[in-house]
């Protein structure tokens, strides 16, 4: 019974730590899009006022970074998924030609968990009777051959949560008068990267302070850069 049990809990363990990872990446992903947009509309916003000015320079930068992470996400996860399918060719090969030599190396990677030997056998040998691969893949390998990566739903992931982070920025800045949008456009966007700082944390275990101070402080750093960069240049040309 107990035996039972945990063969369901871990699947379900297994798929619960993959929506995290998900949710987390997605978080990030909006976070460098509030990050990047903002430098670039606040550094706009230090060179002119024109509104069309700013409208272009945000969605050339939207457009730009969200195709950017997209192509980026998909290349890695491509990259990733096409090892993956080659360790598990490589294993399904090695099963077909020496099947016992890997039913002994299934077996000792469980005595290597702690397992006693004749009970590593014994989960082994029923292991292999029920799915060879799968049972390597997971012992030897930490993969599921079923749940391997969509590398189009990573690169559509990365498009949408970039380009919704920097929709934030550019809504504002765009929405609001000269005279105050840069500054409420950076308060705004500090908000946003501490609340983005502390959710990416506790989906990845670490606690908030340190890495929402650390968000804060980048994207301060970024727009205040980009900011003095305008205003330069638009003293420089006036």
């Amino acid at each position: 019974m107990t035996g039972q049990v945990s063969g369901h809990d871990e699947p379900h363990g297994r798929s619960m730590g993959r929506r995290l990872n998900w949710l987390r990446a997605a978080v990030l992903g909006a976070n460098d899009g509030v990050v990047s947009t903002a430098g670039l509309v606040i550094g706009v916003a230090g060179a002119t006022t024109s509104h069309t000015a700013l409208l272009t320079a945000g969605l050339a930068g939207l457009l730009a970074g969200s195709m950017s992470m997209a192509v980026g996400e998909y290349v890695s996860v491509s990259s990733q998924r096409d090892s993956e399918r080659a360790s598990l060719r490589l294993e399904e090969r090695e099963l077909a030609e020496t099947p016992e030599a890997e039913l002994d190396e299934l077996t000792g990677l469980y005595e290597a968990k702690g397992l006693p030997s004749a009970l590593a056998r014994m989960v082994a040998e029923e292991l292999t009777a029920r799915d060879p691969l799968a049972a390597h893949a997971d012992a030897e390998l930490k993969i599921d051959p079923d749940a391997l990566t969509s590398a189009w739903q990573a690169a559509g992931a990365s498009f949408v949560s970039f380009t919704v982070g920097s929709l934030m920025p550019l809504l504002v800045i765009l929405l609001l008068p000269a005279s105050s949008r840069v500054v409420v456009t950076a308060v705004a966007v500090l908000v946003v990267l501490a609340a983005t700082g502390a959710v990416s944390a506790l989906l990845g275990g670490a606690p908030p302070r340190r890495a929402v101070l650390r968000n804060v402080f980048g994207g301060a750093l970024a727009m205040a850069v980009t900011y003095a960069v305008g205003l330069a240049l638009s003293s420089a040309g006036g």
